[in-house]
């Protein structure tokens, strides 16, 4: 009938030696349904596998599980993550106060382009039961290391340099963090705030106890 949904897509059969463009296909599938629908839900293996123009089971060659999938989508997520934050960091010059605020700033406005992804990488939007899939606690606890040590190195070569007063810079990066974070996911639910608009630089001064510049 004319109001019957439309068959999947048929996807030509790979070549030998590409079947790792498929797998990538597959994580942007999934990152298109997540984008649309701004859910994890969305991103199931039968929705995957029509985005890609495949038949379900094909997706099992290369993930076992709805979760295996998400793992990847986060995973990439963070790799974009940290390939911005060093795009800024190589911006900003050799001054360790202005690297860090070009970091820290780089973090906020990769939550704001993304907005949905930025939910399911930090937001709660994806959290694994760990039983009955093959995604492990190890999987989950090593997504995002790679960004969060590259804050605790700036943070550092600013203590180093004299120009922050942290005296425990592990510590103090996880609360710098947890405020960029506070902020990014308030400036997400409360648009209509009339934000000061050096908000961003105060709380990062405060919570890297940076010296007066």
């Amino acid at each position: 009938m004319g109001n019957e949904p439309s068959a999947t897509p048929t996807r030509p059969r790979n070549r030998r030696g590409e079947g790792a463009r498929l797998r990538d296909d597959i994580v942007a599938a999934a990152v298109e349904l997540l984008d649309e629908a701004g859910s994890e839900t969305a991103v199931t293996l039968r929705a995957v596998a029509r985005r890609v123009g495949i038949a379900a089971p094909s997706i099992y060659r290369h993930f076992p599980d709805q979760p295996a999938i998400m793992l990847a989508v986060v995973r990439q997520a963070f790799d974009q993550l940290e390939a911005q934050l060093r795009a800024a960091l190589d911006a900003a010059g050799a001054d360790p106060r202005q690297r860090l605020f070009a970091v820290c700033r780089a973090y906020l406005g990769f939550s704001q382009d993304h907005p949905e992804r930025y939910r399911t990488m930090f937001g709660g939007l994806w959290v694994p039961a760990l039983q009955g899939t093959t995604v492990t606690a190890g999987d989950v606890e090593a997504v995002g290391q790679a960004s969060l040590q590259l804050f605790t190195e700036t943070l550092g070569a600013c203590v180093t340099a004299g120009q922050a007063a942290s005296t425990d810079v592990h510590a103090d990066t996880v609360a710098l963090w947890l405020g960029l974070h506070g902020l990014a996911h308030q400036r997400a639910v409360t648009v209509a705030f009339p934000w000061p608009p050096d908000i961003a630089d105060r709380l990062i001064a405060t919570l890297a106890h940076l010296k007066s510049a």
